[in-house]
């Protein structure tokens, strides 16, 4: 099983992009949902995060006020809506879903997830 990560691209600062994350074979509506990524040389960091009913979402402080985490069930997408790009922001994006149906809480820990998806490549120039 795995998730489908799409909508990345290279922009300027300042700019905005809308990464979604779909499944073929996860009803994504049962997960919590969290979106990650990994810079060169870096290592792989949580971004944001979106737990099952009711929808609380969480977000690294760095991306707080800029980027929006949401799902549509009738899609079976989940987004992450990202606005007022930064350089620093460069990275691959990864979406991955966590499947211990626990209500109502956001994890974000990479180790807690289950699925994952292939990744988007996110470029920022300055």
């Amino acid at each position: 099983v795995q998730l489908q990560a799409s909508g990345g691209g290279l922009v300027q600062a300042g700019d905005s992009l809308r990464l979604s994350c779909t499944a073929s074979e996860l009803t994504l509506e049962r997960y919590a949902m969290g979106w990650f990524r990994q810079a060169p040389g870096k290592e792989r960091e949580f971004v944001a995060g979106l737990s099952r009913r009711p929808s609380i979402t969480d977000y690294t402080d760095s991306v707080k006020g800029r980027f929006s985490i949401s799902r549509d069930n009738a899609k079976n997408t989940v987004y992450l809506q990202m606005n007022n790009l930064k350089p620093e922001d460069t990275a691959v994006y990864y979406c991955a879903a966590e499947s211990s149906l626990s209500w109502g809480v956001v994890f974000t820990t990479d180790a807690r997830y289950d699925y994952w998806g292939q990744g988007t490549q996110v470029t920022v120039s300055s």
